[in-house]
């Protein structure tokens, strides 16, 4: 049987236990015995002789400790209030605009998502903070809880994100240009769902005066409450991309900066404390569980050389690269439905990352074309969280709403949705737009 015929089996092995909601860090844990038991014709030695080195290089690895910071980073955000102070101050500059309040409230999730890192942790803050604004003054329920559920995918497009982390890892390329690459793309999501959101809101009526307009000292003041927080998104990103420090040494001034305005501003006490620490714990527990199963995964699968034959075959193919990779961008929706977005990046890059590094998309060098495809496979993961069945965005906020049904929120999700790819095809039309900050 050949190698290819052996990975796929391994795949396919994969995908059936995670079809059955086997978790995913066991369910890779599980392929890649396939795999290696299949090679080595049952052989146990060369599997447990990885088995042995894998879990101590992972674990060991100091890079990777910007994991578990970043997460705590975003814990202290979600548990230390700063997500209001945010919300009020886009409502001081937006909020008297048709359909201004939800429009803050995206720019909100922007600016939460920009210390958090986490699409669950944003959309289940903002639920708590905007969406009794958006009932209040007379949104749908509809269009309240798609508005947060969309807002809240900011979350991990706006660097810091923790799948950007993992993308990096797996295709060993650098965490400060692949943030640096994702804020541009960041921008135009922002941009894009407020202007969705206008266009909605025109249909719907009723939105005639949302606030008053915020006076030149109210909005002064608003500013100087989010001063730090921006303060906090500044020292992280320029100083990763600067060179000033590593990500490591750049997320541990970052987290210890939250907790500091967690205390002082947002008024977190012990018990937000403990609960930060405890879900920062498990939140890292899980996440290299997940890592250790990826790793044992791909493993196998280059054991078998699978990817390596597929991305032969699929440069020998005479297919053009422009089309393997929609092809590639339209599985990735496909799998959206059905599977979590990190789920999503550990299985997958592995196996179309070789094809797009064989291909030559408009005379990109390799660097240029890892971080391109790294800020298209994170905005396309990003559209799988608010896609039913399995779209953990909309059951967080149907969830926080209470008397939503799902599939309200799910249809007030689409116009959103439809932002969504038409930002993609313009990134993958145009690369320039996601690499023109690393220029500078």
């Amino acid at each position: 049987m050949s190698g290819l015929t052996l990975g796929l089996i391994g795949l396919a092995i994969t995908l059936t236990l995670l079809a059955l909601r086997v978790h995913i860090g066991v369910t890779m844990l599980i392929g890649g015995t396939a795999c290696f038991l299949a090679v080595n014709a049952g052989d146990w030695n060369a599997l447990l002789y990885t088995l042995n080195n894998l879990a101590y290089s992972r674990l060991s690895n100091y890079d990777l400790a910007v994991i578990p910071l970043f997460v705590l980073m975003g814990q202290f955000a979600t548990h230390g209030g700063l997500s209001r102070a945010i919300f009020r101050c886009a409502a001081a500059f937006i909020g008297h605009l048709k359909g201004g309040i939800g429009m803050a409230a995206i720019g909100a999730c922007a600016g939460f998502g920009a210390i958090c890192g986490s699409s669950l942790a944003t959309s289940a803050t903002m639920s708590h903070v905007a969406l009794p604004e958006l009932r209040r003054h007379n949104y749908s329920g509809r269009l309240a809880t798609a508005t947060v559920a969309a807002g809240g995918t900011l979350g991990i497009l706006i660097p810091p994100s923790v799948p950007l982390i993992i993308y990096a890892v797996l295709t060993q390329e650098s965490i400060a240009k692949l943030f640096v690459a994702a804020v541009i793309p960041g921008i135009l999501a922002v941009l894009g769902y407020m202007v969705v959101l206008r266009i909605m809101v025109a249909r719907e009526g009723g939105h005639d005066h949302e606030l008053e307009k915020a006076s030149a000292g109210e909005r002064l003041r608003a500013t100087l409450n989010v001063l730090p927080v921006v303060g906090v998104f500044l020292v992280v990103i320029v100083g990763i991309y600067g060179g000033w420090s590593n990500p490591t040494e750049a997320a541990s001034i970052g987290a210890a900066a939250c907790g500091i305005l967690a205390v002082l501003q947002g008024g977190m006490r012990w018990e937000g404390i403990s609960k930060s620490l405890l879900g920062t714990a498990e939140t890292t527990a899980m996440i290299f569980l997940v890592l250790l199963g990826a790793d044992l995964l791909n493993s196998g699968l280059a054991l078998t050389q699978m990817p390596n034959e597929l991305a032969e075959w699929v440069k020998n193919s005479g297919m053009a690269p422009m089309l393997v990779l929609a092809a590639i961008l339209i599985t990735y929706l496909l799998l959206g439905c059905v599977m979590d977005s990190l789920a999503m990046i550990l299985l997958t890059i592995p196996i179309f990352y070789p094809m797009i590094m064989g291909l030559d998309f408009f005379g990109m060098d390799a660097t240029e074309k890892s971080i391109w495809f790294g800020i298209l496979a994170l905005m396309v993961v990003e559209i799988g969280l608010v896609t039913p069945p399995l779209g953990m965005n909309l059951f967080i906020v149907q969830r926080a709403a209470g008397n939503v049904p799902l599939a309200e929120t799910a249809r007030g999700v689409l116009p959103f949705i439809t932002s969504d790819l038409l930002r993609i095809a313009l990134l993958a039309l145009f690369p320039g737009i996601s690499l023109w900050l690393l220029s500078f």
